[in-house]
């Protein structure tokens, strides 16, 4: 399995510190980069695509978050997904419990799938062989 880039959008810190030992720990990824929030997130993508800079195979995304929220990220990211290669896939990764976060989750065409937190290295591996 060729190692792939991953983006985590979490505004937690010490989320993003385990998540990022567990990331490593998998050597399953070449690249991991972390955003506050979905604004920060959506930026990047954006710049990604108007300099063809690499993107992200893998994006893990928080739903609850400040400035713009995993909603918002996947709002803006309906607007330019067209400009992405199909390749890129979106889990939500969330500790809400909420049926509704689910539901919204299953039923946008553009989240493959919603995972609880906190994600483990059997998570990584199911989502890195899925892409």
């Amino acid at each position: 399995m060729s190692q792939k880039k991953i983006w985590v959008v979490d505004d937690d810190r010490i989320y993003k510190t385990i998540i990022k030992k567990i990331i490593d720990k998998s050597a399953m990824f070449s690249d991991t980069t972390t955003f506050s929030n979905g604004k920060e997130a959506i930026s990047a993508l954006k710049d990604a695509i108007s300099n063809k800079d690499i993107l992200p195979d893998i994006v893990l995304l928080d739903i609850e978050m400040p400035v713009m929220d995993g909603w918002g990220f996947m709002e803006e990211f309906a607007l330019i997904k067209e400009n992405i290669p199909p390749r890129l896939i979106i889990y939500i990764s969330s500790s809400s419990i909420a049926i509704e976060d689910k539901l919204k989750a299953k039923n946008n065409p553009n989240i493959v799938g919603y995972m609880s937190k906190p994600i483990t290295i059997d998570d990584l591996k199911l989502i890195a062989d899925f892409n």
